[in-house]
């Protein structure tokens, strides 16, 4: 799958399944002004023009990287799985994306909801599914 910024100044190439998962933790939402819409793409991703992403710590587990150029919005990097996931809106020529998951559902807004049936999972079950043993 291919992506890059708004300005092109960075372009990613990735290995990516077609599902869609949903992030409704308040981090994500305060990080993009709503939820995260995104898509797993393990570790092989590749970046051309990477002297034009900055990294940002957000949490002791996790950097969110973005452009620092045009401030799009380029992955969610997992330190320990060393796992990208990428926005989805970044693969907007790509046919196939389905909405499959939503993660931190107990900490979703009251003022959206989506029509498609999804997996559902809490804070709790995230990390119990995903955290690092």
């Amino acid at each position: 799958m291919q992506a890059q910024c708004l300005c092109g100044s960075v372009k990613v190439t990735a290995k990516a399944q077609h599902q869609v998962s949903v992030c409704h933790c308040g981090i994500c939402r305060r990080w993009g002004g709503g939820p995260l819409f995104a898509v797993h793409c393990g570790h092989d991703v590749q970046f051309e023009g990477r002297e034009f992403v900055t990294d940002y710590s957000s949490s002791e587990w996790a950097n969110r990287g973005f452009c620092r150029r045009c401030g799009t919005h380029l992955y969610y990097y997992l330190l320990d799985a060393n796992e990208y996931i990428l926005p989805a809106g970044l693969f907007q020529d790509e046919p196939g994306l389905a909405l499959t998951e939503q993660i931190f559902i107990d900490q979703k807004p009251a003022f959206y909801n989506f029509r498609e049936q999804t997996e559902n999972l809490t804070e709790a079950e995230v990390f119990a599914k995903y955290a690092p043993s």
